[in-house]
């Protein structure tokens, strides 16, 4: 049988990963080709994403291939976070390393920028939740601090397209990600011209929008010179990581809802059109784009990011657990020793978040806990309340009663998490793939390839290739009590 080698590089937060999978319409076997750090630049004050770097390393991950397989894919795609953005000029030239989406310059910036338009326009629109690290708000930003490099723009690329760009020389912006900008109508399905108009911005600056699936071209010929492949397909899985990772869950029931589970959670349901009122505005969810035409009902919630810079400060002063012995840690801590409301704003920024998590404490009248398993565990908990409260909403919202929750994306390595999770919610919890955001890149590109015909038959192979881990809701009564309170400590903060 000839293999069918689909590449998916999936770009996160903290770190990338180059997957290879073969693909049949029956099974989905997957090798890890090469993993590497995604490390923020700090210059001036300013966060950056070292762009050059991350292409350099999809470059050697290609190099890699080429060295490993004889056989050359059928094709390569790229999926990242969403919001940030690239500029370029006339000559198609990168102006400047794109912006981290948690550098300070949108801080503050959504109650001025209401200022301009209101938030019930902007919501009706493009239905997409209010973060101050949207595009929309990092143009504002730009905007205000009189940046010449936005009025001397030819291009606005996001960054998965920077990099796609990069690959082929061709400049699109694919559908999932074009929707995290809060700058695209969800209703007319373009990009948003009264919000362009409203806050001055070039709409000549954006692309035209492809759907996930799209082939955009071949790889350049330096690029294929260098790297040793031919010209080798580059098709547009749902370049939105998130997209991507629900494309891949395993779920074929009705009334499910999913965290994507990783820096961020992501804690939602797949609709066929956006859901786009008044309530769902006023409980800040968002509508993202997906496959096949289908939106993302959900909230992003801060995710391991707390547990991430915690290990990263604790580290710096040579304290170097790892991430299982400090779950384990806090599986012996005593259990609801103080409650954290993970989403609170101060947690968004990097840099002293032991500090931050014990300001926390203070200003809300608890008991610091000092040891480091138990404010791993009061993290924990913390996620596992904040997803009951936002599954809450969602049934409330949709009139539906959601049965089973599954978990995909690295988070599910962290099996106390899922517990945690299950017990918080009453609800029955599935985890699994862990590579779930490569997995359905991969899928997608399937799907063009003419390898599988659909997204539920992608998800079939899925459930055939992989096996669940599942969690059974316990001690709901302890957990129902502790809600409560950590209720009270979240309202009145």
């Amino acid at each position: 049988m000839v293999e069918s080698y689909i590449i998916g590089v999936d770009l996160g937060a903290n770190s990338g990963r180059a997957v290879v999978g073969n693909l049949t319409s029956e099974k989905l076997e997957v090798e890890e080709l090469r993993r590497f750090s995604n490390d923020p630049i700090l210059i001036n004050g300013r966060l950056y994403w070292d762009v050059l770097k991350i292409f350099a390393e999809i470059k050697q991950s290609l190099k890699k291939y080429s060295s490993k397989y004889e056989q050359e894919p059928l094709s390569i795609g790229i999926d990242s976070w969403g919001v940030d953005y690239g500029l370029f000029d006339k000559k198609g030239r990168l102006l400047r390393n794109p912006v981290h989406y948690r550098d300070s310059r949108t801080r503050g910036l959504i109650s001025e920028a209401l200022k301009v338009m209101s938030r019930k326009r902007i919501f009706e629109t493009t239905g997409i939740q209010f973060l101050e690290l949207n595009t929309l708000y990092q143009l504002f930003a730009q905007k205000r601090e009189f940046d010449h490099l936005l009025e001397s723009s030819e291009s606005l690329l996001m960054m998965a397209d920077v990099l796609n760009y990069f690959l082929t020389g061709k400049m699109v912006t694919e559908f999932s990600l074009a929707t995290t900008t809060q700058l695209y109508d969800t209703v007319k399905k373009q990009w948003a011209t009264d919000i362009f108009k409203e806050f001055g911005f070039p709409l000549e600056l954006m692309q035209d929008v492809v759907s996930p699936g799209t082939k955009i071209g071949t790889l350049a010929n330096e690029v294929s010179e260098e790297v040793g492949l031919s010209e080798v397909s580059v098709i547009v899985p749902a370049t939105h990581d998130t997209a991507s990772a629900v494309a891949a869950i395993p779920a074929h029931e009705d009334n499910w809802a999913f965290i994507s589970s990783g820096t961020w959670s992501l804690l939602g349901t797949e609709l066929e059109t956006p859901f786009i009122n008044e309530e769902a505005m006023k409980a800040n969810f968002t509508n993202e784009g997906g496959v096949g035409g289908k939106y993302r009902f959900l909230r992003n919630l801060t995710g391991l990011w707390i547990v991430q810079e915690c290990k990263r400060e604790w580290q710096q002063s040579s304290d170097k657990y790892t991430y299982r012995e400090l779950t384990e840690m806090a599986r012996y801590s005593k259990p609801f020793f103080a409650y954290l409301d993970t989403d609170d704003d101060k947690f968004q920024s990097p840099q002293n978040m032991p500090e931050k998590i014990r300001d926390f404490f203070v200003n809300t009248g608890q008991k610091s806990p000092e040891k480091k398993g138990q404010i791993i565990r009061t993290i924990l908990e913390g996620l596992a309340f904040n997803y009951k409260y936002v599954l809450e909403k969602l049934e409330a919202l949709l009139n539906k009663k959601i049965e089973k929750i599954y978990i995909v994306g690295g988070g599910v390595r962290n099996e106390l998490l899922s517990q945690f999770t299950a017990n918080a919610t009453g609800k029955e919890v599935v985890t699994g793939p862990a590579e779930a955001t490569a997995i359905g890149n991969i899928l997608v590109q399937g799907i063009e390839l003419n390898k599988i015909k659909s997204l539920s038959q992608g998800r079939e192979i899925v459930r055939e290739s992989w096996s669940m881990e599942k969690f059974k809701p316990e001690n709901l009564e302890s957990w129902h009590t502790a809600y409560q309170e950590f209720l009270e400590i979240k309202e009145a903060n």
